[in-house]
């Protein structure tokens, strides 16, 4: 097979024409350091190859490109990844990220369940099931929040007093208020408890 044009294209890439024909599109710095321009000759296995470390090295990008917005867990970014590269690459980026230590899912774990338990208010077991939708371990998810020292029942009054304390004052509201606390992962008789005591 021989390469007979390369032409830039959006986003680092360059348009790669194989016998006269349009073949793929690959990442510009993997040509480039590779040698390859228009005249080169490829087997399918060399081939291959290119196609390889250009798919790693885009979605190596675009891992460096998410997780300096925000923290992800191991799973959340190879899920992301995984829609525009092969499962296996999305493994060896996340493998790469971690050796870095860019990716940590004990200490993205222990962020989150600050955050669920402290500002947002969940009960352990509502934060249990979040750590757990995000891909973290059910060992390790029990682990870290058992470094939480939280009140269900003051945490549920902390609640009423921020955002239900207006809805107590007839059944309707009162049962809504009550299944939104359950929702968060509260038992009734925590509930119970923080209502008779606010009240």
């Amino acid at each position: 097979m021989t390469i007979t044009a390369i032409t830039p294209a959006k986003k680092k890439l360059s348009l790669v024409y194989i016998d006269g024909e349009f073949a793929m599109k690959l990442d510009t710095q993997v040509l480039e350091e590779n040698c390859i321009k228009p005249g080169s000759e490829l087997d399918d296995e060399r081939l291959h190859e290119l196609v390889k470390e250009s798919e790693y090295r885009r979605a190596k990008e675009k891992a460096l490109w998410l997780i300096s917005g925000r923290d992800y867990s191991r799973k959340t970014l190879a899920e992301k990844l995984v829609r525009e590269c092969s499962q296996e690459t999305a493994v060896q980026v996340c493998d790469r990220m971690e050796e870095l230590g860019l990716l940590n899912d004990e200490n993205y774990a222990r962020r989150l369940a600050h955050d669920l338990l402290m500002l947002k208010k969940l009960s352990k077991r509502g934060a249990m099931y979040k750590l757990m939708e995000k891909g973290i371990d059910r060992e390790l998810a029990e682990e870290i929040l058992d470094e939480f020292e939280v009140d269900p029942v003051e945490q549920i009054a902390e609640l009423i007093e921020r955002k239900y304390s207006g809805k107590l004052d007839d059944e309707k509201s009162r049962r809504r208020t009550i299944a939104a606390l359950q929702r968060l992962g509260y038992s009734w008789s925590d509930i119970k408890a923080a209502i008779e005591e606010y009240e």
